[in-house]
């Protein structure tokens, strides 16, 4: 449903939270290893949270990728989603039709309307926070 940037992002975000409730500053490196993801398409990705203030960068030999502590409580799914992919998911036809909406449905549309909406609150509902602390107790996992 997401692109594999906001996929990569929303895994990245979480790694980063769950480093910054033990007050360190995430490495590209780790957030790469920790994550699964790939390190150049990483660094796009985390320039573009950094760019729309979800995630905080900073440079020299204590650098690295944090959240603050407002930010841990208050960003969820939807933050990120947005910021990554904007609000294509949430919007679009389910056949990705121009013109599809109540008046003129596609075939999929009354059963995707209620799949994307639900989706939607899941993303708006769900925070960083609450997605880091099931990792960082071992009950979720962001690569395998």
């Amino acid at each position: 449903m997401v692109s594999k940037a906001c996929e990569h992002g929303i895994r990245a975000v979480i790694y980063i939270a769950a480093q910054s409730f033990e007050g360190k500053r995430a490495k590209i490196a780790d957030i790469v290893q920790h994550s699964g993801s790939p390190e150049a398409f990483t660094a796009k990705v985390l320039g573009e949270l950094t760019k729309h203030r979800i995630i905080q960068s900073h440079t020299g030999p204590r650098g690295g990728f944090e959240m603050n502590a407002e930010k841990l409580k208050t960003v969820h799914i939807g933050h990120i989603v947005q910021a990554i992919d904007g609000d294509a998911l949430y919007i679009n036809c389910g056949l990705g039709l121009s013109q599809c909406n109540a008046m003129y449905p596609c075939p999929v549309h009354d059963k995707y309307v209620i799949i994307r909406n639900e989706i939607k609150e899941m993303h708006i509902t769900t925070t960083i926070f609450e997605l880091a602390m099931a990792y960082r107790s071992g009950k979720t996992v962001l690569s395998r």
